[in-house]
């Protein structure tokens, strides 16, 4: 067992240690949304500066979302920085009163807020899609594996990129934590909303995120709001509801992501079938063809490495691949309509499929189906849920209740039913210029034809 002296100079070593991480002179960032972000220790500053942090800068962080605003063209490094910033907040705010994090809880919340999207793909969910995995599992990846940022938090302390992977997958033991992280109401998410707003010229995302984090505190190990910040946080959930519909499920930025994926559907396609591209694919085929991608491969991708290869489709022989990518660079996008699922509607749908194979116009990549379904509070009333998933208020009293018992606002938005949006994409400008027929007026027709079936459906 050790001696009192000796675990003292233990804790003394501990203390000199996280005294050296702190920097010799604070770095400031100028943002538009939180004016300026202060950046005081070593650990946080050497992750920012890591290649892989840095990469975060040449990916969108809206996708293509800046096709329908065309100002949203912010990118993954600085919403990365404003979740740090909010977390920052978070952390002083919920220490005011007494202290609820140890120094090293401090710098994981702080170093989980900075990397959470550090997994992202190029073009965000549309990459997802066609690689089969979703951004959390790169992030974890990044986060374990051999990159510079694994180092990093490697050299603060032994196991603890283990500890960020825990927090941002959501299984680290301390539930504050993670929730200042990922939950209903996260760093993430008020970061998001304030940042997609301000940058899309949009009035949705306008919440008091002063007021939401002056009502935050600490009850039996999970973060609750008092009930004095009710009103702050129903207009967050609206804000958040206005801005899917509004700016996230646009129709001019869905129709750019199907746009893209279908145009690296293809690519992978062809790249299988032993097609012979006038151009070195290598890189490209290893992403998009191995079971298991390099992480190092995978870190090559940005936004502007798959702009480059859209570039070189265009001298591609292939018609489909060609003219996709000539839509991607271009805005040639796939128009919209309308339509409410049926027997009918699928009837239709495959006549169609049938007309434009005649057309030379193959269905698989040019009529293509979108369903979206959201709610701006997902929580319907089960207290067995993760609590996690709820927000909770602190009453005058000192009981709990989860916010829908007590907004009437939120309780009308629970009680109603969700949100659906279901559109039909097709090449209308193909269609246009195709030479006057009977498949291609019977492509037209059955169009109306849908519309028609679903607005009586609707009535």
């Amino acid at each position: 067992m050790k001696s009192v002296r000796s675990r003292r100079d233990d804790s003394l070593k501990r203390i000199s240690k996280l005294e050296v991480m702190k920097l010799e002179e604070e770095k400031v960032f100028k943002d538009a949304v939180h004016g300026y972000i202060h950046v005081n220790d070593q650990l946080i500053w050497d992750l920012i500066q890591s290649s892989e942090f840095q990469r975060l800068r040449r990916i969108k962080q809206l996708g293509g979302t800046y096709m329908a605003f065309h100002t949203g063209e912010h990118s993954r490094f600085s919403h990365s920085l404003g979740v740090y910033a909010i977390a920052y907040k978070m952390i002083n705010e919920l220490s005011r009163k007494e202290k609820i994090f140890t120094e090293e809880e401090r710098l994981l919340i702080l170093a989980s807020a900075l990397l959470h999207d550090l997994g992202h793909g190029p073009f965000s969910h549309s990459f997802e899609s066609i690689i089969g995995l979703n951004h959390e599992v790169f992030t974890a990846r990044i986060l374990m594996e051999n990159t510079k940022v694994h180092q990093i938090l490697e050299q603060y302390q032994i196991g603890f990129s283990k500890k960020v992977r825990d927090v941002i997958m959501k299984t680290y033991p301390n539930p504050v934590v993670i929730s200042i992280i990922s939950s209903q109401l996260d760093a993430d998410r008020l970061d998001y909303l304030l940042r997609d707003a301000y940058f899309t010229g949009t009035p949705y995302g306008e919440i008091d995120v002063k007021r939401i984090l002056r009502t935050m505190r600490v009850v039996d190990r999970k973060v609750v709001y008092k009930e004095s910040g009710m009103h702050a946080i129903e207009d967050y959930l609206l804000s958040r509801y206005q801005m899917y519909w509004q700016v996230y499920l646009h129709a001019s930025a869905r129709s750019f992501e199907l746009i893209v994926q279908r145009m690296l559907q293809r690519a992978c396609e062809l790249i299988r079938s032993g097609y012979s591209f006038n151009m070195d694919l290598d890189l490209l085929g290893q992403l998009l063809t191995e079971d298991e991608i390099p992480i190092l491969i995978y870190l090559k991708f940005d936004d502007s490495t798959i702009t480059y290869y859209a570039l070189q489709f265009l001298e591609c022989d292939d018609f489909i691949l060609k003219d996709l990518a000539d839509r991607f660079l271009n805005r040639r996008l796939l128009k919209e309509i309308y339509y409410t699922p049926s027997k009918k509607t699928n009837e239709i749908l495959q006549q169609m499929r049938y007309y434009l194979t005649d057309m030379g116009i193959d269905p698989k990549y040019y009529l293509l189906t979108d369903y979206q379904m959201k709610v701006p509070y997902d929580y319907y009333g089960d207290r067995k849920k993760l609590f996690l998933e709820r927000i909770e208020l602190l009453m005058r009293d000192g009981s709990i209740r989860e916010i829908s018992e007590v907004s009437e606002v939120i309780k009308g938005i629970v009680s109603g039913k969700p949100k659906k949006e279901y559109k039909i994409y097709y090449p209308f400008d193909l269609l246009d210029g195709f030479p006057e027929g009977k498949e291609k007026q019977e492509v037209l027709s059955l169009l109306e034809e849908i519309k028609f079936s679903s607005i009586e459906l609707r009535k």
